[in-house]
């Protein structure tokens, strides 16, 4: 497999090709990735153009009962409830808007095509949706950052551990010993026990689902810190990996935990990339505390 290095961290293509060869012939043959839900494959479809078709979003917001509740219950919490409660679909994708909409029905199908039952990732999709949410808030934060990009990245950016528990026996172990462990890294461990690590069947899961391939290639190099400022990687697929790295930071002083030892590592070389201070993580971190109360 490639390993990226400060010296020539790989392109979309690179990472495609990367996945592609260890699905044919490597240590990711026998990993079972959940097939993507056809609502999500439609809503992709609606989505891609400049003027996404609302119709169709409404009637795929429609397709399920409990997707339906889901965008009604967040059209009307805290984060968006001005004006008398909505109690139509219709209704809830006006106050929210076509993109929001879309990304609230995508983490509920990945949600219920991917689900999460082990106590090691406990409150699994809760937290990608809280990273998801503080994706797009520092998306508006930067020039020239996709916010729907930000939002995928950050609901997807951990998939490949699920799927790796789902596929692999002896994973959940696996996880244990990673996080007792503080002589080599997460990935460190998952490839020492497996030949492969949640970063590329994360990956893998992205290329099969057809997400952006900014988003495929940041899942993974997000534990490839040493991608900042290299060539040939697109600086999107940077500038994604080091939002992650600060998303984290700023989840993981929402809800009140130590700093994870990463950042330690990673977060210097992060804000550097993204060209914030002290003082804006400060700022950062007062401005997206209603954003994640939302959740």
């Amino acid at each position: 497999m490639l390993a990226p290095t400060a010296a020539a961290t790989p392109t979309i293509a690179q990472v495609q090709q990367e996945v592609d060869q260890a699905r044919a012939k490597g240590p990711l043959r026998e990993i079972v990735v959940p097939p993507c839900p056809e609502l999500l494959v439609r809503l992709q479809r609606a989505m891609a153009t400049a003027e996404p078709d609302l119709t169709e979003v409404g009637r795929i917001a429609s397709a399920d009962v409990a997707m339906a509740a889901t965008l009604m219950r967040n059209a009307n919490g805290a984060l968006h409830a001005v004006g008398p409660p909505v109690n139509s679909v219709g209704q809830a994708m006006n106050r929210l808007g076509v993109r929001q909409t879309a990304a609230i029905l995508t983490g509920f199908l990945a949600r219920h095509s991917i689900p999460v039952h082990h106590p090691l990732l406990q409150r699994f999709w809760e937290r990608s949706t809280l990273r998801a949410r503080c994706m797009a808030f520092i998306a508006g934060e930067l020039p020239g950052l996709s916010s729907d990009l930000a939002y995928t990245y950050g609901l997807f950016n951990h998939v490949g551990m699920p799927v790796l528990m789902q596929s692999v026996r002896g994973y959940a172990g696996t996880v244990a010993e990673a996080r007792a462990r503080i002589d080599r890294s997460f990935v460190q461990t998952e490839n020492a026990n497996h030949r492969t690590d949640h970063a590329v069947v994360g990956a893998l899961t992205a290329r099969a689902w057809k997400l952006p391939g900014p988003v495929m290639a940041a899942i993974r190099l997000h534990h490839s810190l040493d991608c900042f400022g290299s060539d040939p990687a697109e600086a999107e697929v940077q500038t994604l990996v080091a939002a992650g790295v600060v998303s984290d930071w700023l989840v993981l002083r929402h809800e009140g935990q130590p700093d994870d030892p990463e950042w330690a590592h990673d977060g210097a070389a992060a804000m550097s990339w993204l060209a914030i201070d002290a003082g804006d993580l400060e700022q950062w971190e007062d401005r997206v505390r209603p954003v994640l109360d939302g959740a």
